[in-house]
């Protein structure tokens, strides 16, 4: 896997995937893209998310909606890295059985997200999740 990320002007870069896919970083708060910490807390919700709706769709589950929201603290001190990051998944469907979420979720966060068992080896991640009904 490889990607490039180039200078434009101030504190703000693109960044471009190998599949050819751009985003913009931006380390001016509020800057013209996310900073680098904040695409970390985007990766970690996206690679998570996608397990799960896999799983919960492989068992069967009418699911029509789902968003996880992060929240990651970071120390005081510079290297300002995070020591603590909870995810909350909220799943929406129609008849889901809080026993396939929970599985997806735990799933997800103990075997299959690869940016969640990066982090854990210096970061505390928790997990939680809600079903609603739609």
């Amino acid at each position: 896997m490889k990607a490039k990320v180039s200078w434009v002007e101030g504190m703000k870069f693109t960044g471009e995937s190998e599949s050819g896919h751009h985003v913009v970083l931006d380390g001016t708060n509020p800057g013209e893209g996310a900073s680098p910490m904040e695409m970390i807390l985007l990766a970690i919700g996206g690679c998570s998310s996608i397990d799960v709706v896999s799983i919960l769709e492989k068992a069967r589950q009418s699911v029509t909606a789902c968003h996880v929201e992060l929240e990651g603290q970071r120390v005081d001190s510079v290297p300002r890295v995070f020591e603590h990051i909870h995810l909350n998944f909220v799943v929406t469907g129609q008849g889901l059985a809080e026993k396939q979420v929970a599985r997806a979720v735990d799933l997800s966060m103990e075997k299959y997200c690869s940016v969640s068992l990066m982090l854990e080896k210096t970061v505390k991640i928790t997990h939680s999740y809600q079903v609603l009904e739609a």
